[in-house]
């Protein structure tokens, strides 16, 4: 089966702890707070590899994540940024938020590369919050969880020339006959299950990419055979050589065929330079008839070639034709990819405003990105931390607010992923 298509869940790596500690040395007296911030998390990169013409390998693979930051330690020391995690996907490849639907990033340039989620900030260290009158701060920071995503990988292939044509016109045939390809072939409907990608090469600086684009028939816009599954695939290609099986009943009602298929899914496919190519001209019958076909081809506006894929007769030929018909060609068009998208960064979480809302009796959520920021960055097992948690709250007018919204003594309040119990000591 080919994989085009692919689910993924990222998560970016966590940002390491800050430490609170201090320095306890024989000839330093006053050695004051030494814990060092924790490193920040390794980020989940999508990175092209043109190695890959599939997305297969997320069929065994589907989940990621990046690695996380170390914590800090003792005589300043930070802890390491963790990894980035590179993720290779083929040319081609189009990413989109699973759940959202935005489009994040287009991947044709050789070697591009998408950060899709960010590693989260590492937390400081109790160096960060001695002062002139709080000289031995017993406070730190936790480091902020990574982003974590769900990704819709789209791939369609880059070529400069598109096989298509009816199940057995002879396009593995071809494809085999002129590259390294080795795709299957056989005398029975769908021999080919997935696009072969080969290389025709002029001379060593003079090459050309061709895709074999199985699956097409009538109805494939519609779902028939496999050709919905690939029909994404020649909006890539610049060239079109459409392939006529030339012992066929009516090859050139087979020619008409296909164009509606690719009509009927974009016009835009139409407007591709396209060769028709009798094939099979090594069968008498074939080439008895070939001046017939051609004429009534060359009638509806295209230019027509015959060959023998399994001869080799006429195939350099053809590729010399097809590259120069690649050479006077735009690019093909690529989606239309807004400025890069502002990813989820701690910096630039929601705004400053809050609001409280009752979740039940009893229970509170407060929601907020600057302030659920604060209290998950808040080691709660440290009582200057919290002390300073309060604080903040206090200022942020939120302690406020939860009283006027009605909180009770002994109420549980949400902040975030962070539970606490509600004693005002007002």
């Amino acid at each position: 089966m080919f994989y085009d298509q692919a689910i993924i869940e990222v998560e970016a790596g966590r940002g390491g702890n800050g430490a609170a500690t201090f320095r306890r040395e024989k000839y330093v007296p006053y050695g004051g707070p030494s814990g060092g911030d924790g490193g920040k998390g390794g980020d989940v990169v999508v990175v092209v590899n043109h190695h890959l013409n599939t997305l297969y390998h997320f069929a065994h693979q589907r989940r990621f994540k990046a690695q996380d930051g170390e914590h800090g330690r003792n005589k300043d020391q930070y802890g390491a940024d963790g990894e980035d995690l590179l993720i290779p996907v083929p040319p081609g490849t189009i990413v989109y938020d699973a759940d959202t639907g935005e489009l994040l990033a287009d991947l044709t340039a050789p070697d591009a590369r998408f950060v899709v989620a960010r590693g989260g900030k590492g937390g400081r260290g109790n160096k960060h919050f001695a002062t002139a009158t709080r000289r031995a701060p017993r406070i730190a920071e936790n480091g902020e969880p990574g982003e974590k995503r769900r990704l819709r990988l789209e791939l369609k292939l880059l070529a400069d020339v598109g096989l298509i044509g009816k199940p057995n016109a002879g396009k593995s045939t071809l494809l085999a006959a002129c590259t390294a390809a080795r795709p299957e072939i056989g005398d029975y409907p769908f021999t080919t299950l997935q696009p072969n990608l080969g290389v025709y090469a002029f001379d060593l600086d003079t090459t050309m990419v061709l895709a074999d684009l199985p699956g097409l028939i009538e109805g494939a816009s519609q779902g028939k055979g496999l050709g919905l599954e690939f029909l994404r695939h020649v909006e890539r290609t610049r060239v079109l050589l459409h392939l006529l099986d030339g012992s066929a009943e009516d090859p050139v009602a087979d020619f008409k065929a296909i164009n509606a298929e690719l009509e009927q899914y974009t016009p835009l496919l139409l407007q591709k330079p396209q060769l028709a190519v009798v094939n099979k001209l090594d069968i008498p019958e074939v080439r008895a008839r070939f001046p017939q076909l051609k004429q009534a081809l060359e009638a509806l506006g295209y230019e027509v070639c015959g060959i023998s894929g399994l001869t080799g007769e006429n195939v350099r030929a053809l590729m010399g034709r097809a590259y120069q018909l690649v050479q006077e060609a735009p690019e093909p068009a690529l989606s239309a990819i807004p400025q890069a998208p502002a990813l989820y960064t701690f910096e630039e979480e929601e705004g400053e405003g809050f609001r409280v809302e009752q979740e039940a009796p009893g229970v509170w959520r407060v929601h907020g990105g600057k302030v659920e920021r604060a209290a998950r960055r808040t080691p709660l097992h440290l009582d200057d931390a919290l002390l300073r948690l309060h604080r903040y709250l206090d200022r942020q007018g939120v302690l406020q607010a939860l009283r006027e919204a009605g909180v009770q003594e002994g109420d549980t309040v949400y902040i975030g992923e962070i539970e606490l119990e509600w004693h005002d000591q007002e």
